[in-house]
């Protein structure tokens, strides 16, 4: 009989209703100890809006998913996390915590951190958005400046559909001398799995939407997981160690 993996830790996703790709990726890739657990949103794509009329959808999903008594929140959307800037996303974390009582993060907070640990102030931005506006704009208001920048303006429904070698491809045909980093951006696409190889291929940092919020929520709950095997998803995840 196989043994089933105890989990020391859990951590609960909002997800927007759209999303195809990141409860997989987190199953495959996050460590046994630590318990994933998922609730859908209509947050992005046709249900995007500004934050104050988003805020009962967020309430809800927010208090259903703390059934599942979760040590740490997320919302897993960056678009949706990075529209209002810095000011908005804490706005969202608000809610999350004032409707459930425990700690959240967003996915634009984890990439700002991942950048902070790098050191990194220039990028290079990669999406399937129609276009970068809200992600430069966030990114500017932490002081990170986008020094190139690449939307694909795919349906949500084909953002999954851009294969890992395909985002890989994207990344060193736009790299800039002057980045130092690749920003990956996006939760609802297999861009986690070209991390690694882009990695490899340009000899600089990665970062990608869900490596982020895995990497996060592992180095917030490191304490409960206790000893526990690293992703391999790139660098960001080596600090960890």
């Amino acid at each position: 009989m196989t043994d089933i993996p105890v989990q020391r830790a859990h951590v609960g996703v909002i997800v927007p209703a759209v999303n195809r790709t990141c409860e997989e990726q987190f199953h495959r890739h996050a460590p046994a100890a630590l318990g994933v657990h998922t609730m859908r949103a209509r947050i992005a794509g046709k249900w995007a809006k500004p934050i104050t009329e988003l805020e009962p959808e967020i309430v809800m999903t927010s208090q259903m998913l703390a059934e599942c008594q979760p040590d740490l929140m997320v919302y897993n959307c960056t678009a949706s996390s990075m529209r209002e800037g810095p000011d908005g996303e804490k706005r969202i974390l608000g809610i999350m915590e004032k409707a459930t009582g425990i700690p959240s993060i967003s996915t634009s907070a984890a990439v700002g951190d991942a950048f902070r640990t790098f050191g990194i102030k220039s990028v290079v931005i990669i999406t399937p958005y129609p276009n970068n506006d809200e992600i430069e704009f966030y990114l500017n208001k932490i002081g990170v400046k986008a020094v190139g920048s690449v939307a694909l303006a795919l349906p949500t429904s084909r953002y999954g559909a851009v294969t890992p070698q395909e985002w890989a491809d994207l990344a060193l045909k736009h790299d800039s001398k002057d980045a130092d980093a690749i920003f990956f951006s996006c939760a609802a696409t297999t861009q986690i799995d070209a991390v690694a190889p882009t990695e490899a291929a340009l000899g600089k940092p990665v970062i990608n939407s869900n490596q982020s919020v895995l990497w996060a929520s592992i180095k917030r709950l490191k304490d409960k997981l206790g000893d526990i095997e690293i992703p391999q998803t790139g660098s960001l995840m080596k600090t960890l160690q």
